[in-house]
């Protein structure tokens, strides 16, 4: 069974939702590919797993680090999983690029590379958007692309952990709120 609920982010509404093991999803209103995931019936109701994910975004929006993750179960295929995995290693207020996740995962995978497309594929397709920290990838540029949210929200997030923000900057092709 699929729980759901919402949060109010500064940064607009949020949906969520949780099973029995932990958070499925976590979309901003109107994003790219929001709850493509839900399938089925899904019951509003506010569950352990949904409280604890709401108390983390409240530490989040509020500018502090929380110092937990709430249960996570995010569906998708053993790559994706794996690139979901280091994407919670990237460090609160830091970035990493697409190109250095790919050669991460070719390194685990003792395999000589991996690419960088693949790899933002399935950052784009991160379902716990926040917790699971897809805004902190960057182009190898320095460019901001790729985040199904917007890029305007993406700024917002690294801006709200305080990253250097010397160096990025917007391309003509990225997604705007």
């Amino acid at each position: 069974m699929i729980y759901t609920g919402t949060y109010q982010s500064p940064l607009g509404g949020i949906l969520l939702a949780a099973d029995e093991i932990g958070l499925t999803g976590l979309w901003f209103e109107g994003q790219k590919y929001f709850a493509h995931t839900l399938t089925g019936e899904q019951i509003p109701k506010e569950t352990p797993v949904l409280a604890e994910a709401k108390k983390w975004l409240d530490l989040y929006f509020s500018g502090k680090e929380p110092n937990f993750i709430p249960p996570l179960h995010p569906a998708g295929s053993p790559f994706r999983q794996a690139v979901w995995k280091l994407l919670l290693e990237i460090p609160y207020g830091q970035t990493t690029t697409y190109g250095e996740i790919a050669g991460r995962l070719a390194a685990m995978q003792n395999t000589s590379s991996m690419s960088a497309q693949a790899v933002g594929g399935a950052v784009g397709h991160n379902e716990i958007s926040i917790i699971i920290p897809c805004h902190r990838v960057v182009g190898t540029n320095g460019s901001l692309t790729g985040y199904a949210g917007g890029i305007d929200r993406k700024i917002a997030l690294l801006k709200l952990e305080h990253t250097d923000m010397k160096g990025f900057f917007v391309t003509k092709k990225g997604t705007a709120l």
